[in-house]
């Protein structure tokens, strides 16, 4: 039975890692079940449809798998940091550095996006946004942040951190972007004068 499950597992993987590669590559329209059949080397379109029973089903799939890995990693980013500032640097940090890391899977999720696959992401988006919120609203207890409102901080940040992968895919180094972002949003948080 584990075997089974770990194969059953693996075929998912090898379908959403090839979609991913698709969508990034040729865009949307082009990312059609036989282009994912023929680029993951499939016999049958019909061992996709066994795992997805439609593309929106694998596109929703291909989303919660970024956003899952995107979550692991700034999560395991923020375990040895304390302290509201510091924790909003390494939010920042992580979040550009994982972007900057997984370009591809940016591009994928950009089409998924474009081509009204909202549904899939709305729910990852708003429950990072929520966690911002809960940070600004921690560090405001603390008296780290000053007063704003924590949704509309928590909103500017995200969309600012969405916003990068257009610049690295231009050629801006990810570290200037870190940089600037942890700059800009610590000014717009800061308690001090």
């Amino acid at each position: 039975m584990a075997t089974r499950q770990a194969a059953t597992a693996a075929r998912r993987e090898q379908i959403t890692g090839t979609a991913i590669a698709l969508l990034g590559e040729l865009g949307y329209q082009a990312t059609t079940l036989e282009a994912i059949c023929t680029a993951a080397g499939l016999s049958s379109k019909r061992l996709i449809t066994y795992h997805f029973s439609s593309k929106d089903e694998l596109f929703a799939a291909v989303a919660d798998q970024i956003a899952a890995d995107a979550e692991a990693s700034v999560r395991s980013a923020l375990e040895a940091v304390t302290g509201a500032r510091d924790l909003l640097a390494a939010v920042i940090r992580s979040n550009v550095a994982f972007i900057a890391g997984h370009l591809p899977q940016m591009r994928a999720l950009q089409q998924i996006l474009l081509n009204g696959g909202h549904e899939a992401w709305e729910r990852h988006h708003i429950e990072s946004q929520n966690g911002l919120a809960r940070l600004f609203e921690q560090g405001q207890r603390t008296g780290a942040f000053r007063s704003f409102d924590p949704q509309v901080m928590a909103a500017a940040l995200r969309a600012s951190i969405d916003g990068v992968v257009p610049l690295f895919s231009a050629g801006l180094d990810p570290v200037v972007c870190e940089n600037e972002l942890v700059e800009l949003f610590d000014r717009a948080t800061s308690a001090q004068p």
